[in-house]
């Protein structure tokens, strides 16, 4: 290998051309590598791990400025948020900058908190600092976007819009199958807010469900969040109420792990065991639902994964790879743990 400076050289910034020099290559086929391009599946496996060793000998930096104006791309995306640090919002984001770091992408990522006017607001500052595509978590796009768009619990059917999406059908069978193996009959259910995304559809899925299998939906038993919160308190106060009614239950289906853990706490206060007296089942499977004492039963969405594949699949429209479905769908999983039993009696 040829050296790349001589003795007393004062050492800068390793340049694509000076690696292409230490391991006696062209540039071009250096940078075909590092860029894992596609003329660069020609090229021996043996030479790749030679450059790529070189490269991380000699502590190679892409310059990311040149490489912007050489392919006129940014290799940034935009990623808006109902709310970045929540348990839902957090891994989802997690997920999505996983799959964005292994590829050499970088994202923007602001929250509206369902303000409409700062959320238009923010797509059009994305779309002036060069974002070459947007991903958005939890918030009800309206109208097609002027660029490649993945929504995460993304409903509503738009041109251009790819939409990661849970089978909630096959959620609401997974949590109701249980309770009723548990011979629960007299279920409360908590609704989610209107603002949420998943919330219609979620419910949609429950009263569907429910009615095939045969469980009766209560309507003095049905609460629902009004609230935009990220604690536990958006499910406490429901279960204060819930009680006050009068109306016996055995089980309640809270809308996410963190109102059920919420309502835990409600039902504990008012001297009810869970899940002895009532058991609770969540939706999401936050970090905290297996700590929880006692610890959730609940629905699993992959969240990580779902960020993960919304990631992908927005990739893979911008670099032209494949074309791109209108919807894909994420399957649940039901974790059971200390929160549910049989029904007393």
């Amino acid at each position: 290998m040829t050296p790349i400076k001589k003795a007393g050289q004062k050492s800068g910034v390793i340049t694509l051309k000076a690696v292409a020099q230490y391991v006696g290559l062209t540039p071009g086929t250096v940078s075909a590598v590092l860029n894992n391009a596609p003329s660069a599946r020609s090229i021996p496996q043996e030479t790749k791990n030679r450059i790529h060793a070189a490269a991380k000998q000699l502590n190679y930096r892409p310059n990311f400025f040149a490489r912007t104006l050489r392919n006129k791309r940014t290799y940034t995306i935009g990623v808006i948020a109902e709310e970045i640090g929540d348990s839902y919002g957090s891994a989802v984001i997690s997920g999505i900058e996983q799959h964005l770091r292994k590829n050499g992408y970088f994202f923007l990522t602001v929250a509206h908190r369902h303000d409409t006017e700062l959320l238009s607001r923010y797509s059009q500052m994305l779309s002036e600092r060069g974002v070459e595509g947007i991903i958005t978590v939890d918030t009800k796009v309206q109208e097609s976007p002027t660029l490649p768009t993945v929504a995460v619990a993304g409903h509503k059917k738009l041109k251009d819009v790819t939409n990661i999406v849970l089978d909630h059908d096959r959620a609401a069978v997974l949590a109701l199958n249980h309770l009723k193996s548990l011979n629960h009959e007299h279920i409360a259910f908590m609704k989610g807010s209107p603002l949420s995304s998943d919330s219609e559809e979620r419910w949609a899925s429950i009263c569907r469900i429910a009615a095939q299998m045969g469980i009766k939906i209560d309507p003095a038993l049905i609460s629902q969040i009004d609230k935009e919160d990220p604690t536990p308190m958006v499910g406490y106060p429901l279960v204060k109420e819930l009680l006050a009614r009068k109306v016996p239950f055995t089980a309640l289906f809270a809308y996410n792990d963190i109102s059920a853990i919420g309502a835990i706490r409600a039902l504990q206060e008012e001297g009810l065991r869970v899940p002895q007296d009532v058991s609770v089942i969540g939706f999401d499977d936050i970090p905290g639902a297996a700590f929880h004492m006692p610890s959730l039963t609940t629905v699993r969405q992959p969240l990580a994964r779902m960020g993960e594949v919304a990631a992908q699949s927005l990739l893979e429209r911008i670099e032209g790879k494949k074309e791109f479905p209108s919807e894909i769908a994420i399957e649940p999983e039901l974790v059971v743990r200390e929160s549910t039993g049989p029904a007393p009696g």
